[in-house]
């Protein structure tokens, strides 16, 4: 009996020092059973508690009448499907006559509490069917990215989202994003697992760092132009609205229309092209954009509308020509002058950082959702790298990118700089590198070779 006591005193001591020191190895060993046992007995008493369920059919009532029966319970959603994860519960349930999705979403902090989770989601998966989404422990304090991730041309993980899934940047369903953040808020290290990321695709990277290239070029040898002033950044543009033009000239040219081609053979976008005549795709990274915005003198006026009037032809026309903008700032808003709000509009995916005032907050999600736009308000500024993500749909979600060094980004550049392109439009803007020699070698526009 002693040797019982304490064994189950050191399993006792071992689950509390692994829940306190090590939250996803305690929801391995032991949290996934406490949580399924909890769902499975509490499950009708919660579902009642929660008024997600509906009164018993006319014909069970008639059918207990008729043979003296006790009146039959309520009848909560139908468990589909129950299965745990690395880090929590998916709950799958089927909804009773009358029951609706948005009842299940309403009612998600009184499960999260009812079954002691830490955090319940939920979304309809078709009619009539609801995935409950149900995380044992707050993913996003330390954020550990699976071993086994869905990876595709063009579609890239970056971040962990507060209900343990990928939160993945896939720019052929969402071509254009804006990232917004405020110093030290971690939207620098969410570019770096974007552009390490991108690193092994086959992908052009275009950079423009207004801040003298202090955050793209160290990692130039995976960028095919890279531009650290205004003045480069215009030229730079115009160069990629040049090779748009050209792309779309390529595309007419293939899109083999005829009445024995199949529809499905017919070439609208890069992605339809056969594979030896494809374009490499661009994505086109800007860093702080507001500096591309600012202007403090007529010369400077007209360098302004030039820049923005491009990335505003890019943003409406480059999806089909397979160039996607990626569009980071602190601020993005209307004092930024005309034309910025039609830029935004054509920015589908939004990401938030912490950021200083609500307003920061209405530019990225005001016109998509007020409860995203609270929600990224409240990030506190201990949490770097937390933010929020949505996109025009109105769905957001709360993610986070897991830490990722200049040094670990720099290494991935330079492992597969050999992927980096050569893009005759952009050989000017070509970042000139040397050998490691120590010394600082300034960031400037390539002399183009001439015969």
């Amino acid at each position: 009996m002693t040797a019982l006591t304490v064994a189950l005193v050191l399993v006792v001591a071992a689950a509390g020092l692994l829940r306190w020191r090590r939250p996803a190895w305690y929801w391995l060993t032991f949290g996934v059973t406490f949580a399924v046992l909890r769902v499975l007995v509490r499950y009708a008493s919660v579902m009642e508690a929660c008024g997600l369920t509906v009164p018993p059919s006319r014909w069970r009532l008639t059918l207990a009448r008729v043979t003296n029966r006790p009146t039959p319970n309520p009848r909560p959603p139908r468990i589909l499907r129950l299965r745990p994860t690395r880090t929590g519960l998916i709950l799958r349930l089927g909804l009773r006559p009358g029951q609706d999705a948005f009842d299940v979403a309403a009612a998600s902090d009184r499960l999260r509490h009812s079954f002691s989770m830490y955090g319940v989601t939920s979304r309809e998966l078709r009619s009539g069917v609801v995935e409950v989404r149900m995380t044992g422990y707050d993913v996003l304090a330390r954020v550990q990215m699976p071993a086994k991730l869905d990876t595709r041309p063009m579609r890239v993980p970056v971040a962990l989202r507060e209900d343990g899934s990928v939160h993945y940047r896939d720019y052929r369903a969402v071509p254009h994003a804006l990232t917004l953040g405020a110093t030290e808020s971690g939207k620098s290290v969410y570019q770096r697992n974007l552009v390490a990321g991108l690193a092994p695709m086959d992908v052009a990277l275009v950079g423009i760092d207004c801040k003298q290239g202090v955050e793209l070029f160290p990692l130039a040898r995976r960028f095919s132009a890279l531009a650290d002033n205004p003045d480069t950044a215009a030229e730079l543009l115009d160069a990629l609205v040049s090779r748009m033009e050209g792309v779309y000239q390529l595309i007419r040219a293939e899109q083999r229309i005829s009445s024995a081609v199949p529809d499905a053979e017919i070439a609208a976008d890069i992605w339809d092209l056969p594979e030896h005549v494809r374009p490499v795709p661009v994505v086109v990274l800007v860093d702080e954009v507001a500096e591309l915005a600012l202007y403090a003198s007529k010369e400077e006026e007209k360098r302004r509308d030039r820049i923005i009037t491009a990335l505003v032809r890019l943003a409406q026309l480059g999806r089909a020509a397979g160039i996607y903008l990626e569009i980071c700032g602190q601020r993005f808003g209307s004092e930024l002058g005309k034309g910025i709000t039609m830029l935004r509009a054509q920015l589908t995916g939004r990401t938030a950082h912490r950021v200083n005032d609500e307003t920061s907050a209405n530019v990225a999600f005001g016109d998509i959702s007020p409860d995203a736009v609270l929600a990224a308000i409240q990030i506190p500024a201990e949490t770097r790298g937390l933010a929020i993500a949505g996109d025009s749909t109105g769905g957001w979600h709360r993610i986070r990118a897991p830490h990722t060094s200049l040094r670990q980004a720099v290494n991935t550049c330079n492992r597969y700089a050999d992927r980096t392109p050569a893009l005759p439009e952009l050989a000017p803007f070509r970042p000139e590198l040397t050998d490691a020699s120590g010394v600082p070698v300034p960031l400037k526009k390539a002399t183009p070779v001439t015969a």
